[in-house]
């Protein structure tokens, strides 16, 4: 009976000891499984780009976007392989960069974006290329130094009907800083001027930002570029046509008068502001190309001055008698000082206002008998008042 009885403890304990050991395993097992469910609940961050990774020919009209899921971003770069970066900023919440600026035509890009925690992640993308282009060219040329009527001309490959658009990409600044506006004369020019003269001494930069800017209907500017020039000093010169002659001012002081001959009663010269849009030591003057039949054909007009596209020049003059100068206007409509044949004789009037003057030189015409020239026949938007030229831009 005892040993019946000993035995039932026995059994007992190793039933408990049993059950002792199934608790910590069981216990063991479930802190495994709970281990992988929260393993499970934290995923990788995703990066998406658009343009999708691997695009060939994507837009450029649009800004590049980059979002992370199950994440927030440390920071992201966009870089193009022609050493441009693109600019961007994250939403609030860091899930979402976007670039402030489009991309580039014809440009691959590759995009870094690192989640806050997380490994970066690369993708990259081709921009395709416009399919039809304008360009603009200017006046004056890069490095060069003009007198201080020198507006910033340009002249569009194609017409232009997107205004603002264009117009917003170009700038035009001035040291010493001054207000510049510009106008548009026909849907391919665009002109830039200060209210009065520039400074003499003044740095101009003209900043053309029109690379991927439509300005019409999908044609695209192509350049971006910064182009400096500088204004020399100040020449103004005032050609009085009721005393035939034309009086020099440097810098505020005269620096010469010279006797003239301008338009006749039937050919006369525009009167007004006009600037000196070329210069030739010699060149050939032929009616013909002014609308007035064969009256001339001179193949050696020495120091001949451009003032209006339609034709008129300022220019040296040896066929005429030398009495004419300072007494009578004899001429077809251009202003004529005294010169001789072969542009070399340094002691004539033609000669000396010649070698007195640069391109963007200012001349004043009055007591011609014409009307005022238009502001866009030439150089010579001095002509409108400043509240006529500002209503010209499109901004």
């Amino acid at each position: 009976m005892l040993a019946a009885l000993s035995a039932v403890p026995a059994v007992g304990i190793l039933t408990g000891c049993s059950g002792t050991a199934d608790a910590s395993e069981g216990t063991s097992a479930q802190a495994t499984t709970a281990a992988a469910a929260t393993k499970a609940k934290v995923k990788k961050p995703t990066v998406s780009v658009t343009p999708a990774d691997g695009t060939k020919k994507a837009a450029f009209t649009s800004p590049v976007e980059v979002t992370v899921s199950d994440g927030t971003f440390s920071t992201v770069e966009v870089t193009g392989n022609d050493g441009s970066t693109l600019a961007g900023s994250f939403n609030d919440a860091r899930t979402k960069w976007t670039s402030t600026e489009n991309p580039y035509s014809g440009t691959k890009y590759t995009v870094t974006a690192k989640p806050q925690g997380a490994t970066a992640q690369t993708a990259s993308f081709t921009t395709k290329l416009p399919g039809e282009t304008f360009v603009g060219y200017f006046t004056p040329e890069a490095n060069s130094t003009s007198g201080v009527g020198m507006p910033v001309s340009i002249n569009f490959t194609d017409a232009v009907t997107d205004r603002a658009a264009v117009e917003k990409a170009i700038t035009v600044s001035a040291e010493p800083a001054v207000e510049v506006v510009g106008h548009w004369f026909s849907d391919t020019r665009l002109d830039f001027r200060p209210e009065e003269y520039w400074a003499a001494g003044t740095k101009i930069t003209l900043s053309l930002r029109l690379k991927d800017v439509e300005g019409a209907d999908g044609v695209y500017g192509t350049q971006s570029k910064d182009v400096t020039f500088k204004i020399g000093r100040r020449q103004i010169s005032t050609v009085d046509l009721a005393k035939e002659t034309m009086t020099i001012e440097r810098d505020g002081s005269t620096l010469a008068t010279y006797p003239v001959t301008g338009g006749d009663s039937d050919h006369t010269t525009w009167s007004g502001i006009m600037v000196i849009s070329e210069r030739l030591k010699e060149t050939r003057m032929e009616s013909s190309t002014v609308g007035l039949g064969d009256e001339y054909d001179i193949e050696d007009v020495p120091h001949a001055q451009r003032l209006t596209t339609s034709g008129t020049f300022i220019h040296g003059n040896y066929w005429a008698s030398t009495s004419i100068f300072g007494s009578s206007n004899t001429s077809h409509g251009c202003i004529g000082l005294h010169d001789t044949k072969g542009a070399n004789d340094s002691s004539v009037a033609g000669y000396r206002f010649y070698n007195s003057s640069m391109l963007g030189d200012v001349v004043i015409v009055k007591n011609s008998g014409e009307k005022t020239v238009e502001a866009s026949n030439g150089l010579n938007g001095w002509n409108l008042s400043w509240a006529n030229w500002k209503a010209g831009s499109a901004l």
